[in-house]
C-alpha cells in the first residue's frame, strides 16, 4: 500500500499510521462480503434456484431495504448517543458483528420452501441482516470524521479502506458463485457457501473493531461545536451541499448495484456462459486494486468533485458498450466492464471521502446521524438497482424456475437482460453526474484544509 502513503498533510492535523490503518480497514474486508454477495446472488438465487417470480423477488429485496431509511438515521441516533455517553461507538460495532449469523441464514432456506414462502424466508433474514450491517457500518464510517485529520488525509484513510474493500469485494465475488457449485448450483451449494463465507466475515469485522480504537487513540479529534441526535438528523436534511452529495450518490448506488445484479443474468443469457459471471466480476472489482492510488492523487491534484465527475462519465459510456451485447465481441465487453470497474473504484473512494468534508464543514457533532442517513441511502441504492432490473426481467416476460432447470426465455426476456444491464445503469449515471455538478463545497473544503 506505499502508493497510499505518499500525501502532504496540514500541519495542525494527525497523520495516521499505517499499522491502525491496515487495521481498521480489515474491517471492510467482512463488509465486502455483505455489500457483495447478496447483491450479486440473490436475485439469481430466488428467481432461478427457488422459483419465485422475478417482480416478487425484486419485491423481496426492495421491502427490506427500503426498511433501511427508517433504521439506519436511528442507528446513527444511538451511535450518536454513544459517543456522548461512554467517548465511543464501540459497544454497535460489537453487535454489528453478529452480521455473519444473518448472512449464513439468508441462504439456508429449508428445503421444502419454493415460491412465496421462500421469498419471505429471504426478506425477513435480509432486514435482520441489514440492521445488524447498520449497526456495523454506521460508527465504522463515522470514524473519520471522528478523527483530527485534514481533506487529504481523509482520503487517505478512504483509500486504504477502499483498497480492502475491494478485496473484500473482489474474493467473495469470486468464491461465492464456486461455492454455490457454479453451473451446477444448488440449494446445498448456496447454504455451504453462506457459513464459509460467515466465518471469514466475523474474523474481519472482529479486527475492524480493534483498529478502529487504535485510529482514535491516535487522532481523536477535539470536540466541535453543534448538537448530535434527533437535531443532528434535522442538521443533516437542511444541509445543501449534503442533500446535492447524498442525491447524487443515491444514483450511483442504484446504478453500480443494477449491474452487480445483472452480472449473472449477462452472463447466462446473453453471453451464453454462465462461468462467465467470475470472469465479469472480476473486471467490474479487480481495477480497483490497481487504480485507487490513482485516484488519490488525481483528488489531490484536481480535486475530489472533478474527479468524480469523471468516474461518473466513464461509468455511463461503459455502460452504454455492454448495451450493444454480444455483437460487441467478448473481449469489447469485458474491457467495457473494467471501464465500470475503474470507474467504480473512484466512486467508492472519493463520496466517502467527502461526506466527513461536509460534516467538518458544517461543524456538527453528529456524525453518525450524518453517516445514518448516508447508509441508508446507499441500502436503499442497493435495493432499487436489483428491483429495476427485476422490474425489467418482468416486462421482458422473463420465465423463474428451480435449480436444474432450463425454460427457454423469449425473445423480449433476452432483450431485458441486455438492455437492462447497459442502458438502465447508463441512465442512472447521468443523473448521479448532473446531481453531483451541484455539489460545490469541495472547493471550500480543499482551501480549509
Amino acid at each position: 500500500m506505499t502508493g497510499l502513503d505518499r500525501r502532504p498533510a496540514a500541519a495542525s492535523d494527525a497523520t495516521l499510521p499505517r499499522g491502525p490503518l491496515a487495521g481498521f480497514a480489515a474491517g471492510s474486508l467482512g463488509m465486502g462480503v455483505w455489500v457483495t454477495v447478496p447483491g450479486l446472488l440473490l436475485l439469481y438465487f430466488l428467481t432461478d434456484v427457488l422459483a419465485v417470480g422475478p417482480w416478487l423477488a425484486g419485491l423481496a429485496l426492495l421491502l427490506p431495504k427500503v426498511a433501511d431509511v427508517l433504521l439506519h438515521p436511528w442507528v446513527g441516533h444511538r451511535a450518536d448517543v454513544e459517543q456522548a455517553r461512554r467517548g465511543d461507538r464501540r459497544r454497535l460495532l460489537l453487535l454489528g458483528c453478529a452480521l455473519p449469523v444473518a448472512f449464513a441464514a439468508l441462504f439456508a432456506v429449508p428445503g421444502g420452501l419454493t415460491g412465496a414462502p421462500a421469498a419471505a424466508w429471504v426478506a425477513v433474514f435480509f432486514v435482520a441482516g441489514n440492521l445488524l450491517f447498520a449497526a456495523y457500518q454506521v460508527p465504522y464510517l463515522a470514524t473519520p470524521a471522528d478523527l483530527r485529520i485534514g481533506y487529504d488525509e481523509r482520503t487517505r484513510l478512504m483509500a486504504f479502506r477502499m483498497v480492502v474493500l475491494t478485496l473484500g469485494i473482489l474474493a467473495s465475488g469470486l468464491v461465492a458463485p464456486l461455492l454455490t457449485g457454479g453451473d451446477a448450483a444448488s440449494r446445498g451449494g448456496y447454504q455451504r457457501m453462506g457459513v464459509v463465507l460467515a466465518v471469514g466475515m466475523l474474523a474481519a469485522m472482529l479486527v475492524g473493531v480493534a483498529g478502529t480504537a487504535r485510529l482514535r487513540g491516535v487522532a481523536a479529534g477535539a470536540p466541535t461545536a453543534g448538537h448530535g441526535g434527533w437535531r443532528a438528523l434535522r442538521t443533516a436534511l437542511r444541509d445543501r451541499q449534503f442533500r446535492w452529495l447524498v442525491a447524487a450518490y443515491l444514483a450511483m448506488s442504484t446504478s453500480t448495484h443494477l449491474v452487480l445484479a445483472g452480472v449473472p443474468y449477462y452472463a447466462e443469457y446473453e453471453l451464453r456462459a454462465p462461468g462467465l459471471t467470475t470472469v465479469l466480476v472480476a473486471a467490474f472489482v479487480a481495477p480497483a486494486l490497481l487504480v485507487t492510488p490513482g485516484w488519490l492523487l488525481l483528488a489531490r491534484r484536481v480535486g475530489k468533485q472533478r474527479a468524480l465527475l469523471g468516474a461518473q462519465g466513464a461509468f455511463a459510456l461503459g455502460s452504454l458498450v455492454l448495451a450493444v451485447g454480444r455483437p460487441a465481441g467478448l473481449p469489447l465487453l469485458v474491457a467495457a466492464v473494467a471501464v465500470l470497474g475503474v470507474a467504480f473504484a473512484g466512486m467508492q473512494l472519493l463520496p466517502f471521502s467527502m461526506l466527513p468534508d461536509v460534516i467538518r464543514a458544517a461543524r456538527a457533532t453528529g456524525a453518525g446521524t450524518y453517516t445514518g442517513v448516508w447508509t441508508a441511502t446507499e441500502a436503499l441504492g442497493a435495493a432499487l438497482g436489483p428491483y429495476a432490473y427485476a422490474l425489467c426481467l418482468t416486462v421482458g416476460g422473463f420465465v423463474a424456475s428451480t435449480a436444474g432447470e432450463s425454460p427457454t426465455q423469449p425473445d423480449a426476456a433476452l432483450a431485458a437482460v441486455r438492455y437492462g444491464f447497459g442502458l438502465l445503469p447508463a441512465v442512472a449515471m447521468l443523473a448521479a453526474l448532473l446531481l453531483q455538478r451541484r455539489y460545490t463545497l469541495d472547493t471550500t473544503a480543499r482551501a480549509a484544509s
